[in-house]
C-alpha cells in the first residue's frame, strides 16, 4: 500500500496537525519523523508555503521531495508585502537590497534555467519588475542593466565561481 502525499506546508513550521497529520495518519510512517525531516529541509523558506511530496513504502520508510515556492512568493515574503503593483512601471510597492535578491536567487536557483547566481538574480529581478519592486531604490530594469555591466559581480558572483 505504498503511496504519495502532496501538501503545502509553511517552511520550517510543519506540524502533525492539518494538512500533514490527517494525510499521514493512516500510513505506516512515523509522523513525527516525517514532520522533523520536512522542517529540516524547509527551514530556509521560514513560513513561506512550500510544496512537499512524501513518498512512503509499506515498511514505513519514506522519501521527501521539497519543491521551491514561486519566485513572486519569495519576493513578497522577503520584502514583506501582500500584493504586487497594479502599475509596476509607476507605482512601486517595495524595495529589495542586492543581498535579498541574491538570497532569493540562491533559494530559487534549482528551479531556474540559470547556470549561476548572477543569471538567477537577473531572473528574480525580472519578476521584481513585473511586481513593482525596486532594487536598492532603482527600477528593476536599471538594476538588471547594472548587473549586465558587471557592477554587482563582487556581490553576486560568489556562487558562480563554485
Amino acid at each position: 500500500m505504498a503511496g504519495t502525499i502532496e501538501v503545502l506546508v509553511p517552511g520550517g513550521q510543519a506540524n502533525p496537525g492539518p494538512p500533514l497529520g490527517p494525510e499521514l495518519g493512516p500510513t505506516p510512517v512515523d509522523v513525527q519523523a516525517v514532520v522533523q525531516e520536512i522542517n529540516d529541509q524547509t527551514e530556509a523558506f521560514d513560513g513561506t508555503e512550500v510544496p512537499v511530496t512524501v513518498d512512503y513504502e509499506d515498511d514505513g520508510s519514506f522519501e521527501i521531495d521539497v519543491g521551491v515556492p514561486p519566485t513572486a512568493a519569495l519576493i513578497k515574503d522577503e520584502a514583506d508585502f501582500e500584493t504586487g503593483s497594479g502599475e509596476p512601471q509607476k507605482d512601486f510597492v517595495a524595495d529589495l537590497s542586492v543581498e535579498q535578491v541574491k538570497k532569493i536567487a540562491e533559494q530559487k536557483h534549482p528551479d531556474l534555467l540559470a547556470y549561476d547566481t548572477i543569471n538567477a538574480a537577473k531572473e528574480v529581478v525580472g519578476t521584481c519588475a513585473s511586481m513593482g519592486v525596486t532594487i536598492e531604490g532603482n527600477d528593476a530594469r536599471e538594476f538588471k542593466q547594472r548587473v549586465d555591466d558587471g557592477e554587482y559581480d563582487d556581490v553576486l558572483a560568489d556562487e558562480a565561481a563554485a
